[in-house]
C-alpha cells in the first residue's frame, strides 16, 4: 500500500472527542462525520484537507473513549494515513477494524513538519519526507492487517472472505 501526501502535524494526547466531538454522535454517516473531524482543534483542518493527506500526530493519538467514529471521520474527511509516534490502543485496533491505515514511527514524527509532502509505503514500512528527502522505517503491516485495510475495514474483508459482496 503506497500513500502520498500533504503532512497535517499535531501534538500528543489528541482524544476522540478532539478528533470527533461529542455532539456530532447522533450520526454513523462518514461525510457528516467528515464535515467535522477536528474542528474543536483545527477550525481550518477540514478546509486545507485534500484526498489522501496524512496526519502526523505525536504521542497517544486518538486516547480517550472507544468510539470507532474518531478513525471514520478521520478517513472520511481524506486522510489515507496517521504516522504518529504512539496511539491509544482501541483507537490502533478501532482504524484498523475500519480500514484506517496507522503507522508508528517516532523518528518520522519529530523530523516532519506541517505542510510537508510525505510519502509512505505501508508494506516495507518505509515512511519519506519527500520534502526534506528523510527516509524512516516503521513496522510495516501484517499481512492479515494490510488485508483489512485494502479491504475497507474489518466487515468488507470478512463479507469478501465469505463471498457475500
Amino acid at each position: 500500500m503506497q500513500f502520498k501526501g500533504t503532512a497535517h502535524r499535531y501534538g500528543r494526547d489528541i482524544d476522540t472527542d478532539v478528533i470527533i466531538p461529542a455532539r456530532y454522535l447522533t450520526t454513523s454517516d462518514p461525510a457528516e462525520l467528515a464535515k467535522h473531524c477536528l474542528e474543536d482543534l483545527d477550525t481550518s483542518f477540514i478546509e486545507r484537507v485534500q484526498p489522501g493527506d496524512i496526519i502526523v500526530a505525536d504521542e497517544n493519538f486518538g486516547c480517550g473513549s472507544s468510539r470507532e467514529h474518531a478513525p471514520i471521520a478521520i478517513k472520511a474527511a481524506g486522510v489515507d494515513v496517521v504516522v504518529a509516534k504512539s496511539f491509544a490502543r482501541i483507537f490502533y485496533r478501532n482504524s484498523i477494524n475500519t480500514g484506517l491505515a496507522i503507522m508508528e514511527c517516532p523518528e518520522a514524527v519529530d523530523a516532519i513538519s506541517q505542510g510537508d509532502v510525505v510519502s509512505v509505503d505501508a508494506d516495507a514500512g518505509v515512511i519519506v519526507d519527500e520534502t526534506t528527502g528523510q527516509t524512516f522505517q516503521a513496522q510495516p503491516f501484517p499481512p492479515f492487517i494490510k488485508e483489512i485495510i485494502e479491504a475497507g475495514g474489518l466487515i468488507n474483508r470478512t463479507k469478501a472472505k465469505l463471498g457475500e459482496e
